[in-house]
């Protein structure tokens, strides 16, 4: 009976060396991860997906020129980091995920409004992966028309039975598949210029997007025109989105877009791309600190806007 016991408790101390053995491997394997590389080290290229058929807020008029608020923003913030020169491409609105997943850019400055579902880590339901830094600005949803039509428009109910365009990849086709605007009959294309191009040809009677966007192409096109009253859904809050796995550099955005907003530069940036946009909706765009801080760098926000 003693021997079996002594082998007992000597099997006992074996089992639990090795335990100890398995933990303390664990903790120095985990203590050896190193954080990934900085996207933004010396002699990075960075590579910016965003807009280019958007003008106001992304366009180009040549190929690889490109314009707009949002291309403001995402100079002055990378310039915050010590990102002089970074390389932008057009990306589609349905594939600005896609394009951050597989590594086609670092990050996307193309107003992309932030949502729980894209922040939200892989390993939940629906979730995207993906980080943002914002909002840098935020806008309701809007109506374009045209313009010799816009007294025809002075509420929402006034485009039932009518056909708006939206395109693929937005909140705006989202919200406007709600129940509640049953009654808008809904006409999807590829991207903004689709519906622009099907508008001034009459082919749909009005397009609806973010109110910013919209008055982007009011300003770009003298036929067209934003109605004025006409403002519905959530607020869309763009934000610069990235894959999840670059926190540290997140966070340095975050500081460099918290800068940018409270000084004068946000301003100048939003008069030089958009002055057609009414003063009050311009000031109701811009910012604080304490709202990028809230959405910024997170897996779910800090406060309740964000749907």
């Amino acid at each position: 009976m003693r021997a079996s016991a002594g082998l007992r408790r000597r099997g006992g101390v074996r089992a639990a060396v090795a335990a100890l053995a398995a933990v303390m491997a664990a903790v120095v394997a985990a203590g050896c991860t190193s954080p990934p590389e900085s996207m933004f080290g010396e002699g990075k290229q960075v590579r910016v997906g965003t807009k280019g058929d958007q003008p106001g807020t992304s366009f180009t008029r040549h190929a690889g020129v490109y314009d707009g608020f949002d291309i403001a923003v995402a100079k002055e913030v990378l310039g915050g980091v010590g990102v002089k020169e970074p390389l932008f491409t057009g990306v589609l609105s349905k594939n600005r995920a896609i394009d951050l997943r597989k590594g086609a850019v670092d990050l996307v400055v193309g107003t992309y409004s932030i949502t729980k579902k894209r922040m939200a880590p892989t390993s939940e339901p629906n979730g995207e992966g993906l980080d943002f830094v914002g909002p840098y600005a935020s806008t309701p949803q809007g109506v374009l028309v045209r313009a010799e039509e816009r007294d025809r428009y002075h509420a929402l109910d006034d485009l039932d039975g009518r056909l708006v365009c939206v395109w693929k990849g937005t909140t705006s086709v989202q919200e406007l598949s709600k129940p509640a605007y049953r009654q808008i009959r809904l006409h999807e294309e590829e991207d903004a210029a689709y519906c622009v191009k099907a508008l001034k040809e009459g082919r749909v009677d009005a397009v609806s997007t973010d109110q910013m966007i919209l008055y982007g192409f009011m300003e770009a096109e003298p036929a067209l025109t934003v109605v004025p009253g006409i403002a519905f859904g959530a607020t869309n809050d763009y934000g610069i989105a990235m894959v999840k796995g670059h926190r540290e550099d997140c966070e340095r955005l975050r500081e460099a877009l918290k800068t940018y907003v409270s000084g004068n530069d946000w301003d100048r940036d939003f008069q030089n791309n958009l002055d057609v946009m009414p003063a009050a909706e311009r000031n109701e765009a811009k910012p604080t600190t304490s709202e990028i801080d809230a959405v910024s760098c997170r897996d779910q926000p800090a406060n309740a806007s964000i749907d």
